[in-house]
């Protein structure tokens, strides 16, 4: 089990303590942050699979490129 020690302002402090008064303040902790980082992996996941669905509707409005094409683009660029 780690420690984990962080600043909060004194008027937080008092305010979750009021909320959550009698609980099980570490068990609570935990619980709270397991919840953020479930919630930062879904949103996370949300993104991705948004830009991914962009990326294919991008691809399928572009036109079709020939392998000479590219060929030629390749060679264009380099010096």
């Amino acid at each position: 089990m780690a420690i984990l020690q962080v600043n909060i302002p004194d008027e937080l402090k008092i305010q979750f303590e009021q909320a959550f008064f009698g609980q099980d303040i570490d068990g609570l902790i935990g619980r709270l942050m397991r919840d953020a980082v479930e919630q930062a992996r879904t949103s996370q996941r949300e993104r991705r699979a948004k830009v991914i669905e962009e990326l294919l509707v991008l691809r399928q409005q572009t036109p079709p490129v020939s392998t000479e094409e590219i060929r030629e683009a390749r060679e264009w660029g380099r010096p």
